[in-house]
């Protein structure tokens, strides 16, 4: 195996200017967006107050190229004007259980053949009660918003998660996404997932995270209202009873964290899959059980993230093995999942400098048939640091005896999927620090940074 597919580039010590840090690199390098437009230019510069404003501003061929977000924005399809209810607005899968998207519903917003548009925020505004769906556009950028309110307990299809289709932001045959200084809190389904060959996309320094299970949490408010009429709810109703004997302090515990991260690739040995390329760099991921990213075919390249599953590793517990069985035995789905990392189908990803904390499974290479090579991927841990129960190693994944090892296929030598060598350099920081970098004032997710619209606007300080 040639050296250079596995030796990083990465320049060998942080960058010593603040603004440095937080240039783009990764497979989305060179995007640049809107560009630098004035404010006063009101054909291409439209500053967004309302859902209203928004939908004029995303209609296809509107020729706007940066859109500022004024304030937060709640975009729940019954909450929305009339006025906004056009394209590229949508009426998404009806809620069904939380309390609040009953009332508010979802939207579907489609963004469909953009060419270098930028949108952001200045003061890191949220948005609420709706999936961005990106297709078929290039030279993308979202910064510094947040996301939240799209999580709802799952009857209908017994906790598997597989009928609302609500991700945060989807990406569908597109090319140069950034996504950089957001946050993204617990939703139904994915948090941003990459499809459809979409290649050339970087996510940077933003935060994904569970629920924090406080008493006016949305997970809490959720389970308070199946508790309040359990008997409505077979699946609720089950784990309550004697035989689960699950509190309702338990089923809090268990359904905060969140399901799914990043799926990037959809469809298995989908054409396409071999063009997707994805960088996650400086991210922090609180409670999140599994697709760090999920990769089918292409490259990921990972670096410098922080995975802390502390709190969901511990909620794990409380379903003992008894408890598994008789839940799977009624057809349903209640529990944690502990994965990191993940390649299948020839994907390849490399983790470099990162840490994962609580993970069962860092690194994965296999999620369909252990036996058929077909599904497995290539992943290599380099200098990354892991901790289960206490009990820390660091180093990399083919060190002899490292808890870093993929599993559980057997393992495939690493090398890039289609390319020689990462096409870009990118400054790393010690694995060491990234808890407390990106938990910093200036560290990963909205409204860390104090910056002027100019800077939103740029790529490269």
């Amino acid at each position: 195996m040639p050296t250079a597919t596995v030796t990083p580039t990465a320049t060998p010590s942080a960058p010593t200017d603040a603004f440095d840090a937080y240039n783009l690199t990764g497979f989305s390098a060179g995007n640049s967006g809107g560009g630098i437009v004035n404010e006063s230019n009101a054909a291409l510069y439209k500053k967004v107050y309302t859902a209203t404003d928004l939908a004029a501003a995303l209609k296809k061929g509107s020729g706007v190229k940066v859109i500022e977000i004024m304030n937060d924005l709640n975009l729940g399809w019954n909450e929305i004007p009339s006025a906004a209810q056009t394209s590229p607005f949508a009426a998404h899968n009806s809620p069904l259980t939380h309390p609040v998207l009953l009332q508010t519903g979802v939207s579907k917003v489609t963004l469909d053949g953009f060419d270098g548009l930028t949108i952001f925020s200045a003061n890191g505004a949220k948005i609420k009660h709706a999936a961005f769906t990106i297709k078929r556009s290039s030279n993308l950028i979202i910064r510094n918003l947040e996301f939240d309110e799209l999580w709802e307990w799952d009857e209908a299809s017994k906790g598997d998660f597989d009928k609302n289709d609500w991700d945060y932001i989807t990406l569908e045959e597109d090319t140069n996404v950034w996504i950089d200084h957001c946050t993204f809190n617990k939703s139904y389904d994915g948090l941003v997932d990459s499809k459809k060959g979409t290649s050339g996309v970087t996510i940077s320094w933003s935060t994904f995270k569970g629920d924090d299970r406080s008493p006016n949490s949305w997970v809490t408010r959720q389970i308070n209202a199946l508790e309040a009429n359990s008997t409505a709810y077979p699946m609720y109703a089950y784990l309550r009873s004697s035989a689960i004997g699950l509190s309702k302090e338990d089923i809090i515990a268990v359904a905060s964290s969140q399901k799914k991260g990043h799926l990037v690739g959809a469809t298995s040995f989908d054409s396409g899959n071999s063009n997707l390329s994805i960088t996650l760099h400086h991210n922090y991921y609180l409670d999140i059980q599994d697709r760090l990213p999920r990769l089918r075919g292409g490259n990921a390249h990972v670096y410098n993230i922080l995975a802390n599953n502390s709190a969901a590793w511990a909620a794990k517990s409380r379903i003992t093995t008894a408890m598994e069985t008789a839940i799977a035995g009624k057809g349903y789905h209640f529990g944690v999942t502990s994965n990191g990392s993940i390649s299948t189908e020839g994907g390849a990803v490399l983790v470099e400098k990162s840490n994962f904390v609580d993970i069962l499974y860092p690194l994965r290479n296999n999620q369909t048939d252990p036996a058929d090579s077909s599904y497995t991927g290539k992943i290599k841990a380099l200098d990354t640091m892991y901790s289960l129960n206490g009990v820390s190693f660091r180093g990399d994944s083919d060190t002899s005896g490292s808890s870093l090892a993929p599993v559980p296929a057997a393992i495939i030598p690493f090398s890039w999927s289609g390319i020689s060598a990462l096409p870009y350099s990118y400054p790393v920081d010690d694995p060491s620090t990234l808890a407390a970098r990106l938990t910093a004032s200036n560290g990963s997710g909205a409204g860390k940074l104090n910056w002027t619209k100019s800077n939103w606007l740029q790529t490269i300080y």
